[in-house]
């Protein structure tokens, strides 16, 4: 797949397909759990708000969670990236199948979104991907959101959240977050999206990653394709959880720091730079690189 080249995840997908330590929360919709392209993957629900496994394959919410769950742990052959399928995958839905929404990236509000996160970090997640807008801001809202946040940063889990599909520049309370890798799409160029949200948190502190024509599994078909930052925020979810499964005792914020710097160093811009996965891993192996990390 050639998204997968232009990050440079497929040398890395041959090293390994992850560890069942390594846990990744998605937080998004209800799964397809019985997909044949997710059976033997470790997937397991947690949390109660809303079901995790999908009773409406047409819902928007559904076709969005098995898509990206494909991404992340659908099985290495599949029409899917099926970046790690090895680790283990925490389904924690916060789209309801009710609201069939056209969206191509679906919303949650920032009290249902902050309540996923501290859910995701008290149940064991190392990385959690957040591929949701953020609608009806209020600061009651932003203030819980920002303290889930502080939660994870405290918790040493890595947030990874989409940029958002507005094409505008600006940030939100999610992207501008110190602890947030916020990921920004580009096509298979590495040229940045129309679409895609930039701003200086997101050119500062974010990655890009591919987020055009992507292709991963389907409710009712072996395949879909789709698009946007919700489809490009896997791909960096995915090299960090396949990272951390070579790497099991790095910290969190040496995670953080070889994805955000192994690449080169980062110019003020509001567009991130390039995904590098194999860059990334291979300076954790070099102490001259780990040696910059404050």
């Amino acid at each position: 797949m050639r998204a997968l080249d232009l990050v440079r995840l497929s040398p890395l997908m041959q090293h390994t397909q992850g560890r069942r330590e390594i846990a990744i929360a998605l937080i998004d919709g209800p799964v397809v759990f019985n997909h044949p392209d997710l059976a033997g993957a470790p997937i397991r629900e947690f949390g109660r708000a809303l079901p995790a496994v999908c009773t409406q394959a047409d819902s928007v919410a559904c076709s969005h969670g098995t898509f990206v769950a494909g991404m992340l742990s659908g099985r290495r052959g599949s029409a899917a990236p099926a970046i790690c399928p090895g680790c283990t995958l925490l389904v924690r839905p916060i789209f309801s199948e009710a609201t069939n929404d056209a969206l191509q990236m679906p919303t949650a509000t920032p009290e249902a979104l902050a309540d996923a996160i501290v859910d995701s970090v008290n149940a064991g997640a190392r990385v959690i991907n957040v591929s949701c807008a953020v609608l009806q801001p209020s600061p009651t809202g932003e203030r819980m959101l920002q303290a889930a946040l502080d939660h994870s940063a405290r918790r040493h889990a890595i947030v990874v959240a989409a940029a958002g599909n507005q094409g505008i520049v600006g940030s939100s309370v999610l992207t501008r977050h110190s602890w947030v890798i916020p990921v920004a799409g580009c096509n298979l160029q590495g040229v940045p999206s129309s679409e895609s949200n930039l701003g200086k948190s997101i050119g500062g502190r974010g990655l890009r990653a591919p987020g055009e024509n992507i292709t991963s599994l389907g409710t009712s078909t072996p395949a879909t394709v789709s698009r946007g930052t919700s489809v490009a925020a896997p791909f960096v979810t995915g090299a960090i959880a396949l990272v951390w499964s070579e790497y099991p005792k790095a910290s969190a914020v040496e995670i953080k720091w070889v994805f955000l710097h192994a690449g080169g160093a980062r110019r003020a811009t509001i567009a991130p730079p390039l995904l590098d996965a194999w860059a990334s891993y291979s300076a954790l192996a070099s102490p001259a690189s780990m040696r910059q990390v404050s």
